[in-house]
């Protein structure tokens, strides 16, 4: 069987258990296209002729197990036809899968998304490898979209409603010893003897794990209403209907018909092809499409850091290097003295223990992480990041120390916001060395990073610069050396705006609603104290002109010492990293369009002037970089779907 296929490679053991390995032809990563899913399909009905002792399914690459459907499919849906031909093409053949006579099993090792989870679902058994990479998530709402090859059926028998709808309506990953405790995999196991427990399994073939009496109750057609109706309260404090219509998709096909997606008609809210027919999902899947071109940058070098060494252990320097060190990459961290230093180590190792969790890996993650007043770690590091304020003869000052210790191999980065490199580096003795590496507040969340290449960087710096940051799993953005680079650039006179209405007497919740209601993920008021409002003066005067007179009450924060949610106060009162508000009134369609003209127009301007490359990478940076409403596309695309319409971009 096995020189039929192109994808799948078949080995019969001496216990006549089947091993089925997918090893999709030509690609990097396992995906389910359409030929793929064909040979499997045929793969089956040979399987069931042959009725072997079990059957396993593996990956046979190295970078995971699969990663989901072919997204690319999904751009050549035509109609409403085109689209359930694709989901019937995955749900009859994990009922196939499900209904074969003899034991299934997916053995995990790494990534499981999407449609790989649902043909986990359709197997027997499921054993996952507990290291790492190992997650499992569905990740199909954020494509705007929706799991119809049965995984919202199948997920709440097998884990209960509760921790199903969780994954379903987030698409939030969960690691293997976590998909042990909910019941998704049977066992997670070390990566030593997962063929072997894999085998035992499919052998032995203990009768399938049952849910609790309560979690069954809540399964069943009576009780299914109340799940719904508690969950969509949850679900509206995060997500309206009408922005993202996907979520409330899922819960309906779940509560009215069971997770069957043939069952809905196309204008049921449940209805597949009203989410597919919709603006939300396509403009979501070409944010995915952004997205992995951004993913793609730096692939053309070789070049991989090993140690790391950061100066400034402020809130954004700190977290740099924690969140490098959390990467797995040696860091040293410097400043003036160790008391400067101790509160970004105490940042570091919650940081660590939220998203770690498991001691072993918290305490090798703080191992990796040493504080360094003196900064020998300069001396070895393979990528120099400095960090400190935004003050040109200080970053100077500094340069000039690091260019003498550093390897001369070594990147030497700055994470300035807003200076120009080619003012930074200019009495560096070669300042082809020097790149911008610029991250944003808060660091362990957003993804983007802008890549800065001066009129004088060496093009083979701005690559490794964007490997390193690949490297440590975020997105790079090349970006032109000019004041505020894409993100501050646009930003800039967004938010002076609204702080300048503030001046006016207009409330900050007020203006922060207005812009939510927009699809933000947050208002330019709490945008300003979560950066901090410190640095907003600074990158502020830098776009300006120092002779540009701030905004009134942002200046008054700021020479009170109240810079926002560092401090625990600015615009808001910050309490347990929340900020605390008011009540919003007078929010009028007006009052939005006049906040996001500022926006708008900057972005226009940006890529007229070239700061960045296209259009498609102003709108990838803009919303990883300021969470610029998802739905919409990006603002670029936002205005090119409304070219027609009477929105105004008219300044104040």
């Amino acid at each position: 069987m096995t020189g039929k296929y192109q994808h799948w490679k078949l080995e019969t053991d001496h216990d006549n258990i089947v091993w089925l390995s997918f090893d999709k032809k030509g690609a990097s990563a396992n995906v389910l296209s359409a030929d793929v899913m064909a040979e499997l399909d045929r793969i089956f009905d040979e399987l069931r002729a042959k009725n072997p002792r079990g059957l396993i399914i593996r990956s046979g690459k190295d970078s995971g197990f699969i990663a989901g459907a072919d997204v690319e499919e999904f751009t050549k849906i035509r109609d409403a036809d085109d689209a359930m031909r694709l989901v019937k093409r995955g749900w009859d053949l994990y009922n196939k899968l499900e209904a074969l006579p003899f034991p299934t099993l997916a053995l995990v090792n790494g990534f499981c998304m999407g449609g790989g989870v649902e043909l986990a679902l359709a197997c027997r058994y499921r054993v996952a490898v507990d290291q790492p990479g190992t997650r499992f998530a569905l990740p199909e709402v954020m494509l705007g979209i929706l799991p119809g090859w049965g995984g919202v059926k199948r997920l709440p028998r097998l884990v209960g409603p509760t921790a199903a709808l969780d994954m379903l309506l987030t698409g939030r990953a969960v690691d293997a010893r976590r998909a042990k405790r909910l019941g998704l995999v049977d066992e997670a196991v070390p990566p030593r003897i997962q063929e072997n427990a894999a085998r035992m399994m499919v052998l032995e073939a203990p009768r399938p794990r049952r849910l609790p009496l309560v979690q069954r109750l809540m399964n069943s057609a009576l009780m299914r209403p109340l799940v719904v109706h508690l969950a969509r309260k949850q679900l509206a404090s995060r997500a309206s209907p009408d922005h993202y219509p996907a979520p409330y998709a899922i819960l309906e096909l779940w509560r009215k018909y069971d997770g069957d997606p043939f069952a809905p008609r196309p204008e049921d809210p449940a209805s597949v092809i009203g989410l597919l027919e919709g603006d939300t999902a396509r403009n979501l899947i070409r944010i995915f499409f952004l997205q992995e071109r951004l993913k793609s940058l730096g692939k053309d070098t070789d070049f991989k850091a090993k140690h790391v060494h950061v100066v400034g252990a402020g809130v954004m320097g700190g977290d740099i290097a924690a969140w490098c060190a959390m990467r797995g990459l040696t860091v040293t961290l410097q400043d003036q003295s160790p008391e400067r230093l101790a509160p970004a180590m105490k940042r570091a190792a919650e940081l660590f223990k939220r998203r770690l969790r498991e001691k072993s890996r918290i305490r090798d993650a703080l191992d990796r992480l040493t504080p360094d007043a003196a900064g020998d770690g300069a001396r070895r590091a393979d990528v120099v990041i400095e960090a400190i304020f935004e003050n040109l003869q200080a970053k100077r000052d500094l340069f000039a120390k690091l260019e003498a210790a550093a390897k001369p191999e070594a990147l030497l980065a700055s994470n300035t916001s807003s200076l120009k490199l080619a003012d930074i580096g200019a009495k560096f003795r070669n300042p082809s060395r020097l790149v911008g590496i610029h991250f944003f507040n808060p660091v362990p969340q957003l993804q983007l990073v802008e890549v800065v290449k001066g009129t004088v960087t060496d093009a083979e710096i701005a690559k490794r610069a964007a490997a390193f940051v690949r490297q440590i799993d975020k997105l790079p953005l090349p970006v032109k050396d000019s004041p505020g680079f894409l993100v501050n650039r646009v930003l800039g006179p967004y938010i002076d705006q609204a702080l300048r209405m503030v001046d006016e007497g207009v409330a900050p919740e007020t203006l922060d609603a207005a812009v939510t209601a927009f699809g933000m993920p947050m208002g330019p008021i709490e945008l300003a104290d979560t950066v901090g409002l410190d640095i907003c003066l600074a990158v502020g005067k830098e776009l300006a002109g120092e002779r540009a007179e701030p905004p009134r009450k942002l200046a008054e924060l700021v020479a009170a010492g109240n810079l926002g949610k560092k401090t625990g106060r600015g615009f808001y009162v910050w309490k347990d990293g929340k900020a605390r508000k008011g009540a919003a009134r007078g929010v009028t369609p007006e009052l939005t369009e006049k906040l996001i003209a500022p926006y708008l127009r900057e972005a226009q301007a940006a890529v007229a002037e070239g700061i960045v490359a296209s259009a498609d990478l102003a709108d990838a940076g803009l919303i990883f970089g300021t969470g610029f409403a998802p739905f919409r596309g990006g603002p670029l695309n936002y205005l090119k779907s409304k070219a027609g319409n009477s929105l105004s971009l008219r300044t104040r």
